[in-house]
């Protein structure tokens, strides 16, 4: 089963600085058949104006991944972290048992982002914030994990979920696939490019809610950027 949510029918938000685009239901968009997907509750597609940003606020119980598209964000919090996160890299934040912080958009462009949230497999736990770069071209032609909650991802952002984040960087009729286990969700969106998976055309934003197929044969139908989000 897939499930095809283009673009143009996501929830939207726009003031002078954002311009949002929710896959499910978040804020004051509300769409009770889109509550989440299996763990994953939040995916919300975001455009920030240079020198904007989102103020220190709080959240608990909450694994967030920001996979930053285009310019940077930065980040700081009420652990003392601070850092820049650049187009085609990550970062994880654990809000465990609380944590404030803020995500500004320090650069002279608009920065675009995907904001990722999982429900953690353990509510409380000490909060915790990383990032790391990942080079695009280890994630040519393959799903590449960013942030796991699996130990044989070494290499990926750890979040506390059973859950893991993917990316993959295609060339026009270049293939990527990957395999779902039984019982599984998964969903994807394309961050740049066309692609179509398992036969469904998706166009650049549109997301894709995943259940059912063993095999997910993800093909570029122009040079094309997606990230999956494999959960329980």
């Amino acid at each position: 089963m897939i499930d095809h949510r283009p673009a143009g029918k996501l929830g939207r938000f726009q003031n002078d600085w954002l311009n949002a685009r929710y896959h499910f239901s978040f804020a004051d968009w509300y769409d009770p058949s889109r509550m989440g997907w299996g763990d994953l509750r939040v995916w919300n597609d975001d455009e920030i104006a240079p020198k904007m940003g989102f103020g220190a606020h709080g959240h608990a119980d909450m694994e967030i991944i920001t996979y930053v598209r285009k310019g940077a964000i930065s980040h700081r919090d009420s652990l003392g972290n601070s850092g820049r996160t650049a187009a085609g890299d990550v970062q994880v934040m654990s809000a465990g048992a609380g944590i404030r912080h803020a995500e500004i958009n320090a650069e002279d462009e608009t920065t675009t982002l995907f904001q990722i949230w999982i429900q953690p497999a353990t509510r409380g736990g000490a909060p915790s914030w990383g990032a790391r770069e990942f080079p695009k071209g280890a994630r040519a032609g393959a799903f590449v994990p960013l942030a796991s909650g699996r130990a044989e991802d070494a290499d990926a952002l750890p979040i506390r979920a059973d859950a893991r984040v993917l990316g993959a960087s295609l060339k026009a009729g270049d293939t990527a696939r990957y395999e779902l286990a039984p019982g599984r969700h998964a969903y994807l969106a394309t961050a740049a490019g066309s692609v179509e998976v398992n036969g469904v055309t998706l166009e650049t934003r549109d997301g894709a809610a995943i259940k059912d197929e063993a095999v997910l044969e993800v093909r570029a139908l122009a040079d094309a950027e997606v990230v999956l989000v494999d959960t329980r």
